[in-house]
């Protein structure tokens, strides 16, 4: 009974925090009323910064954060691959620092990967830190809510060139060298209240801490600022980027994901894409901060989904939940089911598919603006002057 209530306490809160249009009614003022308090309590830790009377440390090497002033999806992950992998290529030595949210482990902290193999799964890791991990090849990934801890860890045990945090543009605890906002071009300011009246984690002033700003989902003709980013964007740097999604993995009919987990993956060939989604009945489930979003892409390709299954994000399924996708998979006589690579990480290992699971993902690409803005982020390595072999050889190649 009190689970139910709270589910529907939960739903009616998000209805007027991603709702630009919702009027001032009782709850929604209540909830202001919150939000006024909120954002005291941020104000000030950002000032106690400011002063000294909170100190900033700062790591033994080039640090970039990747971040946001609001709740939900704007790309953080794709964006944090996208500039491990840029980083890798350029001959640097990377280690991703991330939180590992909902992971048994958040609070201890751990070692995901070392670069070469998993050492936690997305139980104790967080869903994200894992997908990061099985993208990142040769990438050491670390989490910890203490992100300086973590850090110390990465610098200890890996003695990386750059240190790229996952999601930090609260955490005021560690110096960076480039504080990279991202902001979804569609709505970056949501309904321009905090938390819990709309999804600003901080108030828009809190922006002129960045060095950068990304726009995500930009893949329309409009090229306008938003007013209130326009104001403060004056002098800093504004990137164009769009999300395009891609084919990650196929679990074939009757296979397990401990299978293709374990290695023994669906090779998919050059020629395969997202075309193997076309003239199929699909069913699609997803547990994301923007769960439309994941429906739209698909329907791009292929308009004939005969359900879709919502969950809320970081969602870990059970034993019950898989059951529920499978049967209402079957019910609707789809031909196969369709995901997101980070609930990929979530699934269960044990289930054996009865139909096709294809597995999406979605990539981060700057268009026009990608010699620019790779340009932009690899500036600290040519203003450092080089201590290593390693790192003199790799300011000699360029960007790729």
């Amino acid at each position: 009974m009190l689970a139910a209530v709270m589910k529907n306490v939960i739903k009616r809160i998000e209805s007027v925090m991603y709702n630009v249009e919702e009027k001032d009614s009782l709850f929604a003022c209540f909830l202001s009323i919150i939000s006024k308090g909120y954002s005291g309590i941020v104000k000030i830790r950002e000032s106690l910064y400011k002063k000294g009377l909170f100190k900033s440390e700062k790591l033994p090497c080039i640090v970039i954060s990747i971040g946001n002033i609001t709740v939900g999806g704007t790309g953080k992950t794709p964006m944090t691959i996208y500039l491990a992998e840029l980083m890798k290529d350029f001959g640097l030595k990377v280690v991703v620092v991330s939180r590992g949210y909902k992971g048994k482990a958040e609070k201890t902290g751990g070692i995901v990967s070392n670069g070469k193999k998993m050492c936690m799964d997305a139980v104790d890791a967080g869903d994200e830190p894992c997908m990061i991990a099985a993208r990142l090849k040769g990438v050491p990934v670390i989490i910890g809510q203490d992100r300086f801890a973590a850090g110390s860890v990465a610098v200890k045990q890996f003695n990386p060139d750059v240190i790229i945090l996952d999601d930090a543009f609260q955490h005021l605890q560690i110096q960076r060298d480039i504080n990279l906002v991202l902001l979804d071009n569609a709505l970056p300011f949501g309904n321009k209240h905090l938390l819990p009246r709309g999804i600003l984690r901080e108030p828009v002033s809190a922006l002129k801490r960045g060095d950068a700003f990304v726009l995500t989902r930009a893949d329309c003709a409009n090229n306008v600022l938003p007013e209130e980013l326009n104001k403060i964007a004056c002098g800093i740097p504004v990137f164009r980027a769009f999300h395009l999604p891609y084919l990650n993995s196929v679990v074939k009919c009757c296979a397990s994901v401990a299978k293709l987990k374990t290695g023994s993956k669906t090779q998919l060939k050059d020629s395969q894409n997202l075309n193997i989604l076309k003239n199929k009945k699909l069913f699609l489930f997803s547990g994301i901060a923007k769960n439309r979003d994941f429906y739209n892409s698909v329907y791009l390709i292929e308009k004939e989904i005969k359900g879709f299954l919502e969950f809320p994000d970081h969602y870990f399924y059970t034993n019950n939940d898989i059951k529920r996708i499978i049967q209402s998979a079957i019910e609707s006589d789809a031909d196969c089911i369709v995901t997101t690579e980070k609930d990929y990480m979530r699934l269960g290992s044990d289930t054996s598919w009865p139909l096709d699971l294809i597995v999406m993902g979605v990539k981060i690409s700057f268009g026009k603006d990608k010699e620019v803005f790779n340009s932009f982020v690899l500036a600290p390595f040519f203003k450092r002057p080089p201590c290593q072999n390693r790192r003199r050889t790799a300011l000699g190649t360029g960007t790729k």
